[in-house]
């Protein structure tokens, strides 16, 4: 690469030792749990200052490849990302039939909520606006984290206006089989729609410390809006990801 001036890029000592780290990662020279060289072996072999070296081992730790352990150093990391299947965990076949949405994701890995609030609230503006509701008219929230094979992986608030589903099973910590949209269906509010947008910020204190986030690990936002046939939404869910444990797949016809 050029700079502007037609001189060589120089690609930063940091980088190049990350890289190189990366590398003997992929080729399998270092497999999940094992540890990587430390803050004093990269010195050594690549004649760099300390901070040069800690900031290599840092930029794979911001990448989700590698975590740092108190007082043992820095590892690769053993989690397996999750593939989150953007389309299919949404068709009627999953949710219509009695399965849950993350059943399209998880497969036969131990998926729990750990942490689940339902409750009434006044609807927040940016809420209220997407469900055509009036500022403060009341929605059921329904507040949770997701573990996976023990480790946090999401939260997940979703909103639904209360004029629909009080009363139902929504509104319980067991929303039963299928889920909301199951339950939506019930209701005659079945969502045939749905819209997804994603983007990525660093975390919150709050989001970092329930997701158990390593330091510098970016999170993935998706709020999806559900539909019914009249184009009115009928919920808004907003989701926090570790973007570290989660490869975002959408599968679809030209």
């Amino acid at each position: 690469m050029d700079d502007e001036q037609g001189g060589a890029v120089t690609e930063p000592p940091y980088q190049r030792i990350a890289a190189a780290l990366r590398a003997a990662i992929d080729a399998g020279e270092y497999g999940p749990g094992d540890r990587l060289p430390g803050e004093n072996d990269l010195m050594a072999e690549h004649g760099v200052a300390r901070m040069t070296a800690r900031q290599a081992l840092g930029v794979l730790q911001s990448e989700g490849i590698a975590e740092a352990r108190k007082g043992a150093g820095v590892f690769v990391r053993t989690f397996r990302p999750l593939r989150r299947h953007g389309i299919a965990r949404l068709s009627r076949e999953q949710w219509g039939t009695g399965r849950s949405v993350w059943s399209a994701d998880a497969a036969d890995r131990d998926v729990v909520v750990d942490q689940l609030d339902v409750s009434e609230r006044p609807a927040p503006e940016r809420i209220a606006g997407v469900l055509g509701l009036a500022l403060d008219e009341p929605v059921w929230v329904r507040d949770r984290r997701f573990v996976l094979d023990g480790k946090p992986v999401s939260l997940a608030t979703s909103y639904l206006p209360a004029a629909l589903v009080t009363g139902s099973a929504i509104t319980t910590p067991d929303t039963g089989p299928g889920g909301t949209y199951a339950r939506l269906k019930d209701l005659g509010h079945e969502p045939v729609h749905f819209r997804e947008e994603v983007r990525t910020r660093m975390p919150t204190a709050d989001e970092a410390e329930r997701l158990a986030l390593p330091g510098g690990t970016p999170v993935i936002l998706i709020r999806r809006t559900a539909f019914r046939a009249d184009g009115r939404a009928v919920e808004v869910s907003e989701m926090v990801l570790d973007a570290a444990a989660y490869v975002l797949e959408y599968d679809f016809d030209a």
